[in-house]
């Protein structure tokens, strides 16, 4: 009992790392994955740039929304020199930052590629609120108490719990090394950890646990950073 009460804690404690991040795969030269209490201040000093040249390389509107997991462009794209100049060394050598980029940008990215996955609608429904990327991670769906929510693409089930505070009885399923779909505030939940399942398979009904009326909040996430589901689902 007091194992399987451990082991309840432990993922716990490990789901808020599953939400943030598919996994912690090693970034390439002039790439950084943000850790659990950076800011973009402190990147843009560890890597000796500034902020603004950051933010702009990888197309932030609001410095201040970077998420764990995420992965950054800290050196100049394609070598070229960073609007900040180059930060000379203590001794005054007026060597360059050794953040140079290399001269050829990684694969890795955080933006997801376009068509890259392929999800069906996890739930029939209104749709009652969209992506925005700051307030709102996904979109919530509304619909009757009871309504069937289904794999949005096959996976497995790599969470089945109600252990997050705001997300009620949760599922989160990882389809491969950069993609996981989170269904939040089901009413019963149908699949287990470890269970494989297929597209379209009934896993949860929807439910209002840990929220104030009957939805289905539902999220995708490409290598840890929230993208916009709606972008991977086909039009209504």
């Amino acid at each position: 009992m007091l194992e399987t009460t451990r082991i309840k804690r432990l993922g716990c404690s490990l789901l808020l790392a599953l939400l943030a991040a598919c996994g912690s795969a090693p970034v390439g030269p002039g790439y950084y994955r943000v850790e659990r209490g950076d800011t973009l201040s402190k990147i843009a000093r560890s890597n000796r740039q500034s902020v603004q040249s950051i933010a702009r390389w990888n197309n932030l509107t609001n410095p201040d929304s970077i998420e764990v997991g995420q992965v950054l462009r800290v050196a100049p794209p394609g070598g070229a020199a960073s609007t900040s100049g180059a930060v000379r060394s203590n001794g005054g050598n007026g060597s360059a930052s050794a953040s140079a980029a290399p001269s050829q940008a990684p694969a890795n990215s955080t933006s997801a590629p376009p068509a890259s996955i392929s999800l069906m609608w996890p739930a029939d429904g209104t749709v009652i609120r969209r992506f925005d990327g700051a307030n709102s991670k996904g979109i919530d769906i509304a619909a009757a108490p009871g309504t069937p929510v289904v794999a949005a693409a096959s996976g497995t089930v790599v969470y089945a719990g109600n252990g997050l505070r705001g997300y009620g009885n949760l599922l989160i399923l990882k389809h491969n090394a950069d993609y996981l779909t989170a269904y939040a505030h089901n009413r019963v939940l149908l699949v287990k950890e470890g269970e494989s399942v297929a597209r379209g398979q009934k896993i949860a009904e929807m439910g209002d646990t840990d929220t104030d009326r009957v939805m289905l909040h539902f999220e995708l996430r490409y290598q840890g950073r929230s993208i916009d589901p709606s972008k991977a689902l086909p039009p209504r």
